[in-house]
C-alpha cells in the first residue's frame, strides 16, 4: 500500500533510467547480508535443532526479518529526504516514547536481565535500534537549522544534549550501555563534522570519558566485565567463559578455517553464537582469511557511506550529508565494539554485528539505513530527480550575439 502511494514520485527505484542505485554500496551491503544469512544458518543449527526441533528455525526467522528489511529499504528509498527533515521532531518524540514504553512492566520484555524489547506476538522490537537512527535524523536537521550557532556559541553546542542525555539515561535504565555509547559517539562525530570547535569537542570527549568511568564504577557487573576481559583465563568457567570460548574459536580457525558448518564452538560451548558472537564462529569456520575479508567488506561499506556524505556536503545538501555521516558512525561504532568484544579487546557488550548478527530489529534498521544512504546518493547525483524538472525560458538565455546577428549555440 505504502509503495503504491509513493510510486508516482521520483525515486531511485522509479526514475527515467529505471532502477538507479549506487551499485558499490548496494553490492557491499548485499554481500554482508548474504554472508550473514549463511553464518546464522551455520552458527544456530545445533541450538535450533535442540530447542526448536529443526536446525533451520533461526534461518527461517532471519529470512522473514530480511524480507521485512528489504521492503522497508525500498519504501525508505522512495521518501524524499525533505520529508525526513520536516518530521525530525516527531521522530525524536516517537523514539523517546518507545524508550519509555520498553521500561513499562508488562509491555517491555526482559531477556537475560535486560528490558530491551517490546513484544509483538512471536517477534520482539528493540526500541534502541530505532532510536539511534531517529536521533541521527533529528540531529542532522538541528545542525542545518542552527549551523552558525553550533559553530560559534556554547549554547548551540549544548542544546542537543538537553535531548540526548535523557535518552541516554533511558537506555542505561534498560540497561543498554553499548547502545548508549554508540548513539552518543555518533552524535559527537556529527557535531564535530558540523563545525564544533576543537576545544569544545575536546571538552565533550573528556566529559564523555569521565562519564563512562563513573558508569562503569556505578554497577558491579560492569566492573566485573572490565576486569574479566583483561584476563578471561583467570575465571575460565565463570565470568570469563564466553570470551575464552570465543578465543578458542579464533584459535581453531587458524588461516583457512575448519570449513563451513564444521564449527565445534557453536555446539553449546559458545553462548549467543548466532547473535553477539557470530564473528567468532565465522573466524572458526572461514579462518583468518575469511575474517579479514569480512572486515574488509565492512570497511568498504562504511567508507563508501562517508564518501556519500562528503559528496552530499560538496553539493551543499547538508541535511543529507549529516545523515550519511551519522549512519556511517553508527555502523562503525557497532562494528568496532562487536569485533573488539569477539577478539577480547573490549569488555563483553550486547551489541549485534551490523548486517551479520541474528536479530530482527538490528537487521531491519540496517536495511533502512542502507535505503537512506542510497536515497542520499541518488538525490545528490540527480539533484532531486532533475529529469522531471521543467525548464524555463531563463534557463536558455542567449549569451553573446555574434556580429553577424547569429547567436552562439551551446555546441
Amino acid at each position: 500500500m505504502m509503495i503504491s502511494l509513493l510510486r508516482p514520485f521520483p525515486s531511485p527505484l522509479f526514475s527515467h533510467r529505471g532502477i538507479d542505485l549506487d551499485f558499490p554500496l548496494l553490492a557491499g551491503c548485499l554481500a554482508l547480508l548474504g554472508l550473514g544469512l549463511v553464518m546464522i544458518t551455520s552458527a544456530s543449527s545445533e541450538v535450533a535443532a535442540a530447542n526448536a526441533g529443526t536446525p533451520l528455525y533461526f534461518m527461517i526467522r532471519h529470512l522473514i526479518y530480511l524480507a521485512i528489511g528489504v521492503v522497508a529499504c525500498g519504501t525508505v528509498m522512495m521518501i524524499p529526504l525533505e520529508t525526513w527533515q520536516r518530521l525530525g521532531w516527531i521522530l525524536l518524540i516517537g523514539a523517546v516514547g518507545l524508550l519509555v514504553v520498553v521500561l513499562v512492566p508488562g509491555l517491555g520484555r526482559e531477556v537475560n536481565g535486560s528490558m530491551r524489547w517490546i513484544g509483538f506476538g512471536m517477534f520482539n522490537v528493540q526500541p534502541s535500534e530505532i532510536a539511534k537512527v531517529f536521533v541521527v535524523i533529528y540531529l542532522a536537521g538541528y545542525l542545518v537549522r542552527r549551523q552558525e550557532e553550533v559553530r560559534e556559541s556554547w549554547m548551540g553546542f549544548f542544546k542537543p544534549f538537553i535531548v540526548l542525555l535523557p535518552m541516554a539515561g533511558l537506555l542505561l535504565l534498560e540497561p543498554d550501555f553499548g547502545a548508549t555509547v554508540v548513539m552518543m559517539g555518533a552524535a559527537a562525530g556529527m557535531l564535530f563534522l558540523g563545525g564544533v570547535g576543537l576545544f569544545r569537542f575536546g571538552l565533550m570527549v573528556a566529559l564523555a570519558v569521565g562519564a563512562v568511568f563513573v558508569l562503569v564504577q556505578a554497577q558491579p557487573y560492569r566492573m566485573a566485565r572490565l576486569t574479566t576481559f583483561t584476563d578471561p583465563w583467570a575465571d575460565q568457567f565463570g565470568s570469563g567463559y564466553q570470551l575464552t570460548q570465543a578465543l578458542i574459536a579464533f584459535g581453531r580457525g587458524e588461516w583457512l578455517g575448519v570449513g563451513l558448518g564444521n564449527s565445534v564452538q557453536k555446539q553449546f560451548y559458545l553462548p549467543e553464537a548466532h547473535t553477539d558472537f557470530v564473528f567468532s564462529v565465522l573466524a572458526e569456520e572461514l579462518g583468518l582469511v575469511g575474517a579479514l575479508g569480512t572486515v574488509a567488506l565492512f570497511v568498504f561499506v562504511c567508507v563508501r557511506a562517508l564518501y556519500i556524505g562528503m559528496w552530499a556536503e560538496r553539493a551543499k545538501q547538508y541535511f543529507s550529508a549529516y545523515i550519511a555521516y551519522g549512519l556511517s558512525f553508527l555502523w562503525i561504532g557497532q562494528f568496532l565494539i562487536n569485533i573488539g568484544v569477539n577478539i577480547g579487546l573490549l569488555p563483553t557488550k550486547g551489541l549485534t554485528l551490523p548486517f551479520l548478527s541474528y536479530g530482527g530489529s538490528s537487521l531491519v534498521i540496517c536495511c533502512v539505513s542502507m535505503g537512506l544512504l542510497l536515497r542520499i546518493e541518488w538525490e545528490r547525483r540527480t539533484q532531486l530527480g532533475s529529469e522531471d524538472v521543467e525548464f524555463k525560458e531563463s534557463d536558455f538565455a542567449l549569451e553573446e550575439p555574434l556580429a553577424a546577428g547569429r547567436v552562439k549555440h551551446g555546441r
